[in-house]
């Protein structure tokens, strides 16, 4: 165990009776290139977000098209609707701790995550967890905004008729890049409002997305003569051999669905007005709402194989069944909601505060926003949804190893290195504590290129189902790929506090030495 990293003697930042952390006026250099206006602590006053704010947040989160196809995708890989709900409620009490470990630093300190992570891997070193995290989530932002321009496109086509007859550009119908535009456009004018207006707009999204789903399961019960038929279709897969071959990829799937929040959930906790807000309203809103979520989409989704003959994941495709228009709008304006909702908390804040840490001075968020919105459509993600095995297995399960890495080396740091305790100031400035090697800790990279080997190096696809070879990259590794984000953080976080350990005892030594 390492020793308690107190701040020093002269850190001027002021404590309040709740143990947070706020950074007087002049404390640390302005003019840096490691400081602006939306990475320095938010001050005490703006800290105000409250248990509720946090549920709203999770439930706009949760209540989304690919958590959505998260839950139905289990049951088109064979899954009873038991086994799909257990596999989703489980992985979400899983991902919590990580969520409100990492959240901690948040209404203490009011820091973000590339703040938070310079701790760790050093004022210059953050970057390296800060653009894993910002590719990821400018993924994210892609997969989220084609899925819900498809949306708009599937449902106005069914209320006016012949959209999907237009002349083709690129390979799609003009009208359906009319749309992806269009939504692509309302998500970042709403961003570039400011965190503020998200919190707003959370709050009452959240409850008009309940509604949604709650409407679409009520049609389909409907449809099929009740809830029976819904609950009654069969387990492909038993509960024997052939099940935990697909159920612990699965649950790392479910796990990885959510380990891009684990990481910079600062990002959203640093306006919280104390810890028991964040705990209670992550603890509240998390995993009691994607179960519930889950529920209603794996009974939807029975419920259109007992109605059509076939499991239809994709809700937007089984709202496009009816031909009752106000209908259609309804779900037209749900799937806006829905989408917006999660793509601009989860796949836009993120990057943005990442992509002005790259570069303080020339980077602010709104900027780091634009950029995100730019790159999602430049990478064209999109095809990622098109198979279950291909969204869950190969792409959950590698951005989920390798972010698993970097939890267990926030966790480790915060936690058991330092204890919870930072030098705010020192987090801004060159030459402190965290300046390390020219303002890399190597031994976080050296943590996190092992974790992240272990963890994603035996990844593997079955033939034609993937792009990976059938017996893994590195063979020997194949069988640690199906736990990979469990692998991957506990590795990184064991490997890196033994460093850590090791650097205090060197560092001790030559304090007796001189």
């Amino acid at each position: 165990m390492t020793a308690t990293v107190p701040p020093t003697p002269s850190d001027p930042s002021i404590t309040d009776p709740a143990g947070r952390v706020e950074l007087p006026p002049g404390a640390v250099p302005t003019h840096s290139r490691f400081v602006n206006d939306d990475l320095l602590p938010v001050p005490l006053a703006r800290r105000r977000w409250t248990t509720y704010n946090f549920c709203a947040l999770w439930v706009g989160m949760a209540h989304n098209i690919p958590s959505w196809l998260l839950a139905s995708g289990l049951v088109a890989l064979g899954m009873d609707w038991k086994q799909a709900v257990f596999t989703i409620a489980l992985a979400n009490v899983i991902v919590l701790a990580p969520m409100l470990l990492t959240g901690h630093a948040g209404p203490k300190y009011g820091i973000p995550f590339p703040v938070m992570a310079r701790a760790s891997f050093g004022l210059r070193g953050a970057n390296l967890p800060a653009m894993i995290r910002a590719g990821v989530a400018c993924a994210w932002f892609g997969i989220q905004t084609w899925i819900g321009g498809q949306g708009i496109f599937v449902l106005l086509g069914k209320i006016f008729g012949g959209w999907a007859e237009a002349s083709e550009v690129g390979g799609q119908p003009w009208t359906l890049w009319v749309c992806f535009v269009l939504f692509w456009a309302l998500e970042l004018a709403i961003i570039y409002r400011g965190m503020e207006a998200l919190r707003r707009f959370e709050n009452w999204a959240a409850p008009f997305v309940i509604v949604g789903a709650l409407v679409l399961l009520v049609w389909i019960a409907t449809k099929a003569g009740g809830l029976g038929p819904l609950l009654d279709q069969p387990s492909k897969l038993g509960w024997g051999a052939d099940f935990w071959p697909v159920f612990f990829p699965s649950l790392m799937g479910m796990i990885a669905f959510w380990s891009t929040l684990s990481l910079n959930i600062p990002d959203f906790t640093r306006f919280g007005a104390g810890q028991r807000a964040q705990v209670w309203g992550q603890t509240l809103g998390l995993p009691t709402t994607m179960t519930l979520f889950a529920l209603l989409s794996v009974f939807v989704t029975s419920g259109s194989q007992a109605v059509y003959g076939v499991a239809m994941w994709d809700p937007v495709a089984l709202a496009g069944k009816t031909d009752n228009v106000f209908g259609l709008l309804f779900a037209l304006v749900t799937v806006l909601v829905a989408t917006i909702s999660v793509n601009i908390a989860a796949n836009v804040v993120s990057p943005a505060y990442d992509l002005a840490n790259l570069a303080p001075r020339f980077i602010t968020f709104r900027t780091g926003a634009l950029i995100t919105g730019v790159v999602g459509v430049v990478i064209m993600p999109w095809k990622l949804t098109e198979t279950p095995e291909l969204y869950i297995f190969t792409w959950l399960g590698l951005v989920g190893g390798l972010l698993g890495s970097v939890a267990g080396i926030l966790i480790g740091d915060y936690w058991i290195v330092r204890r919870t305790a930072l030098d705010l100031p020192g987090l801004y400035t060159p030459g402190s504590r965290y300046w390390y090697t020219s303002g890399w800790n190597l031994r976080a990279v050296v943590a996190f290129v092992v974790g992240g080997v272990l963890a994603v190096g035996g990844s593997h696809s079955a033939p034609g189902k993937g792009p990976f070879p059938e017996d893994g990259l590195i063979p020997f590794l194949k069988p640690l790929a199906d736990y990979g984000w469990a692998v991957g953080l506990a590795a990184s976080l064991v490997l890196y506090v033994a460093l850590m350990a090791g650097r205090s005892a060197s560092d001790r030594a030559a304090a007796r030495l001189q």
